[in-house]
């Protein structure tokens, strides 16, 4: 069993920066890569950004150079910068253990860009 928690969403104005962080707690060890997805109402889910247990990232292309995933033990950081208005959704942490691949999800954090 994997929890996680996200913190770090709010209001930002166009061009400027966030940073969002999801801690793991429970069976750490056992997973396999986490990342982070965002969504808004009525839209389906999309990766943003991913981060594996031996350090490769893969970002989507439309947010390539603007964020950066990085990993401290259980803790993953989504660093932001240069936002834009069509960055605006909720940002779910995301985990996924093995040997099972079942993937865990955190609550969201808020993130919008408006000015």
């Amino acid at each position: 069993q994997v929890q996680l928690v996200e913190s770090g969403g709010g209001l930002v104005q166009p061009g400027g920066s966030l940073r969002l962080s999801c801690t793991a707690s429970g069976s750490i060890f056992s997973v396999l890569a986490m990342g982070w997805y965002r969504q808004t109402p009525g839209k389906k889910r999309e990766q943003v950004a991913v981060i594996t247990s031996g350090g490769k990232v893969h970002y989507a292309d439309v947010v390539k150079g603007r964020v950066t995933i990085s990993r401290d033990n259980a803790t993953q950081y989504l660093q932001m910068v240069n936002l834009k208005p069509e960055d605006s959704a909720v940002y779910y942490c995301n985990a996924v253990q093995t040997p099972t691949l079942y993937n865990y999800w955190g609550q969201g954090t808020q993130v919008t860009v408006s000015s």
